[in-house]
């Protein structure tokens, strides 16, 4: 009888750690809105954050990876032409040719390429984006695991990361 209460003991210690590790999420609803600001602050300006167009994960050691689409009215025609979002992650992001550290970014889909800049709209990468053809509906902005990355969608284009 005793054999089984440690047995059942050790059962639920490895069910409460496998759930506490039970790997990456995608946030979405409250859990989304709690992470998302109304507001980003890129190249000298604020704008209006597009909630209903932004995404998040919460990674497997508990950073939250976070982009949206910002209202890019108020900027000037060379900042619009490369700057859609921002991208604000908490852990090391590496794409397929580039790698952030935790901070805040801002970035754009633009000719086939996925741009990342500081806040000072300063380029700091470029990577080439892939396009999902067998996006039935595609959205302005998407997030979707993919392995142990994730794919960041803008309409069919996507650009893949990983965090660490």
């Amino acid at each position: 009888m005793l054999n089984y209460r440690r047995s059942g003991i050790w059962l639920m210690v490895f069910v409460a750690l496998a759930l506490s590790h039970a790997g990456a999420q995608i946030l979405s609803g409250d859990a989304l809105k709690k992470v998302i600001p109304s507001g980003y602050f890129f190249a000298s300006q604020s704008a209006q954050v597009q909630v209903r167009n932004s995404v998040a994960a919460k990674t497997a050691a508990g950073h939250i990876v976070a982009a949206g689409m910002v209202d890019t009215s108020g900027y000037s025609t060379s900042i619009q032409e490369k700057y859609q979002g921002f991208f604000i992650t908490e852990t090391k992001v590496t794409f397929d040719g580039g790698s952030l550290e935790p901070g805040a970014y801002g970035f754009g889909f633009r000719d086939g390429k996925f741009l990342v800049m500081n806040i000072a709209a300063t380029d700091l990468f470029s990577v080439a984006t892939k396009s999902d053809d067998q996006q039935k509906h595609p959205v302005p902005m998407k997030l979707e695991k993919d392995g142990d990355g994730y794919r960041l969608y803008a309409g069919k284009n996507y650009v893949a990361f990983k965090a660490e």
